[in-house]
């Protein structure tokens, strides 16, 4: 495993000096990139990054092929983004790169014409690394919390002036705004806070000053890998971490950290200093001190930090309450693996009569990894009262095997007594919900990719009205 690490260090390493080269030679002229699947949470965000340095930014996106637009399209093209098909057609002489994330397959148009052309194809995380390297920068990863740590982290440092660019997976909801989607914010000073993934190992393109490695699950990897890779993330940090590897953040949350969590908000005491959020669950408790941890060591004092949390918003899908109707409250979350499952529902359990949840597993290979994990934390969790819709696999391509389904995880659950339906469609949830909902439960929405799960979880809140 370890010689498997080195060796894709060492890719990387060559792969940076070839970008640093094309970077170098395009220095006098604008630099000009065409992202395949410019809509995804990481690409959309990456766009907004290139266009805020003065490049020029084209796109193409599955969605618009299909006649469908998205707010996020719609925003990119208003910030100067052109969106064209999925075709080819996008990529011309003088590009800079052609942009991909892991997403992406091997046969796609773009990729196709960029071969032809000769265009450099660059991942993502790649073409950000070769800004975010070059800066006083912040990465957090982590396999939960990852997006809530960066939020906080960058709010934080906004509010005390420091100035921050920001780059995360997620929006924060007070900087979404009609031409804002929420999830980078640009800032004049050299401190830029950034989100990297481990899903696909490109964490490991990035060699920051400071980290946050907020924990470790089995997800997209067995746990063992999962060390591995975040050991070698953290061998690459060059002044502090907190959390896995790191400081002793991991140390108190798991040794004496006690935070009181209501309905109304999350509290606790760190080094004297009393910090309440607006935020459910103890995992943004969590989320929290490892943020206050990590601008601790940046310098800054604790009562400014806590006065600066104070105000945070939340997040964008993360326990978002989207509406109420009928005394029903509907909530919207991300949580896609068994320990953001359980973080989420253990959250709004305590506080509502019935857990009505709704899961859209968010693809047939990591359903089949996690099957086990999904089980067991459901069975722990659903009471005889509450309910749990299964919507199909969300599939958008891929030669991906398709031989667990959500019908496979809907059948262990019955067969174990947990009160739980297959949802065929939207269409059909929504009707299910509908004469199951009563004044009092909860609605919560999960799951990843899927960018209908959070649209249709407001459509539930106005059929309610």
């Amino acid at each position: 495993m370890k010689s498997n690490i080195s060796g894709q260090q060492s890719a990387i390493r060559s792969s940076s000096d070839s970008c640093s080269k094309i970077r170098n030679q395009q220095s006098a002229i604008i630099n000009s990139y065409h992202l395949v699947g410019i809509a995804g949470v990481g690409m959309n965000a990456l766009a907004q990054v290139l266009l805020a340095q003065g490049c020029r930014v084209s796109g193409s996106d599955r969605y618009l092929d299909t006649g469908r637009s998205l707010d996020v399209l719609d925003k990119l093209r208003a910030a100067g983004a052109t969106l064209m098909s999925q075709d080819g057609s996008g990529v011309t002489d003088g590009l800079t790169g052609l942009v991909i994330s892991s997403a992406i397959e091997a046969d796609n148009p773009d990729i196709a014409a960029a071969r032809r052309k000769g265009v450099p194809i660059l991942h993502r995380a790649e073409c950000l690394a070769l800004w975010a390297n070059a800066k006083k920068s912040i990465a957090v990863t982590g396999t939960a919390g990852k997006t809530t740590v960066t939020g906080m982290i960058g709010w934080t440092l906004s509010e005390l002036g420091v100035d921050p660019t920001v780059v995360n997976g997620g929006a924060l909801l007070d900087w979404v705004g009609p031409r804002r989607i929420g999830n980078v914010r640009v800032g004049r000073s050299d401190v830029w806070v950034v989100e990297v993934d481990e899903s696909d190992r490109s964490l490991l393109r990035f060699h920051p000053d400071w980290a946050v490695i907020t924990n470790m699950s089995k997800d997209h990897f067995e746990l063992s890998e999962v060390r591995h890779l975040f050991k070698a993330f953290a061998g690459q940090v060059d002044r502090g971490v907190v959390g896995c590897y790191g400081d002793d953040a991991d140390g108190e949350i798991r040794n004496g950290f006690k935070p009181d969590l209501s309905a109304e908000g999350i509290r606790f005491i760190y080094r004297g200093v009393d910090f309440k959020l607006p935020l459910l669950g103890r995992h943004n408790a969590e989320n929290a001190l490892q943020s206050v941890m990590l601008c601790e060591r940046l310098g800054h004092a604790l009562p400014g930090i806590s006065r600066a949390l104070a105000r945070f918003g939340g997040m964008q899908r993360r326990l978002e309450q989207v509406g109420t109707g009928r005394g029903v409250t509907v909530i919207d979350d991300y949580a896609h693996n068994p320990a953001k499952i359980a973080a989420a529902w253990d959250a709004v359990a305590p506080h509502y009569r019935r857990v009505l949840a709704v899961w859209r597993p968010h693809g047939f290979a990591p359903l089949a990894l996690m099957l086990g994990e999904l089980v067991q934390i459901f069975c722990a969790r659903v009471r005889p009262s509450d309910r749990i819709y299964i919507l199909p696999v969300y599939f958008v391509g891929g030669t991906t095997q398709r031989t667990v389904t959500s019908e496979t995880l809907v059948k262990a659950l019955r067969e174990r007594g947990v009160c739980a339906e297959l949802a065929a469609n939207y269409g059909d949830l929504l009707a299910q919900l509908k004469a199951e909902a009563q004044a009092g439960d909860v609605a919560l929405w999960m799951g990843a990719r899927d960018p209908d799960i959070g649209v249709y979880a407001r459509r539930f809140v106005t059929e309610l009205l």
